[in-house]
C-alpha cells in the first residue's frame, strides 16, 4: 500500500512539473520540422536544376534554329557540349540525354515515351537537326538523384529514387545557306 501512495504522489508531481517541457515539445516537433525543411530544399533544388536545364537547352536549340549548328558539321556530342556549357555548373552532364527529330509539319510531331515501367531509356533517341525550313523538336532529359530517400515517394518519377526532368522546344528552322551554296 505504501508503494501505491508513493507512485500516486510521483505521478501527481510528474503531471504538475513544468521543467523540461520545452525540451519535450522540441523533441516532438523537431523531426517533422527538419523533414519539412529538407523537402523544401529538395523541391527547390529540383526546380532550380530544371530551370537551368531548360535555359541551356533553349540556348543550344537556337543554334539549330539559325542553322549555325548544321553548317558547322556538328553532331550529337557537340550539341551535348553546347548544352553542358551552362548546365555543367549545376548538374552532371553524363546524365543528360538529347533527342532531336525533324518532321514535315507541326501536326505530324510524335515522339516515343522514354519511360517504360519506371525505367528511363534513351535507346530510341535520334539526332536529326534537319535543314532550312524544317520543323524540329529538341528534347533534353536529365536524371537527378534525390538526396532525401523518404521524399522520393512523392517526387521521384523513375526508379532508384531519381526524378526525370525534361525540357522541349519545337520550331521551324530559319532559312539558312546549306552546304555553302544556297
Amino acid at each position: 500500500m505504501g508503494r501505491t501512495i508513493v507512485l500516486v504522489l510521483w505521478m501527481r508531481r510528474f503531471a504538475e512539473a513544468r521543467r523540461g517541457s520545452a525540451a519535450v515539445e522540441f523533441a516532438l516537433i523537431a523531426g517533422p520540422f527538419f523533414a519539412l525543411m529538407m523537402a523544401i530544399l529538395e523541391v527547390g533544388l529540383v526546380f532550380f536544376t530544371s530551370s537551368v536545364m531548360e535555359d541551356s537547352m533553349l540556348q543550344a536549340a537556337r543554334e539549330i534554329r539559325t542553322g549555325e549548328f548544321q553548317t558547322g558539321g556538328n553532331g550529337r556530342a557537340d550539341f551535348l557540349d553546347t548544352v553542358c556549357e551552362s548546365f555543367g555548373n549545376i548538374g552532371d552532364c553524363s546524365k543528360l540525354s538529347v533527342d532531336v527529330r525533324t518532321f514535315d509539319n507541326f501536326t505530324s510531331v510524335t515522339v516515343p515515351d522514354p519511360v517504360v515501367d519506371d525505367e528511363f531509356s534513351d535507346a530510341g533517341f535520334v539526332f536529326e537537326p534537319g535543314g532550312a525550313g524544317d520543323v524540329v523538336l529538341v528534347r533534353v532529359f536529365y536524371r537527378k538523384k534525390l538526396f532525401t530517400p523518404s521524399l522520393g515517394v512523392g517526387l521521384a518519377n523513375i526508379a532508384d529514387n531519381e526524378v526525370l526532368m525534361s525540357a522541349a522546344t519545337a520550331f521551324r528552322s530559319e532559312p539558312f545557306a546549306q552546304d555553302g551554296g544556297e
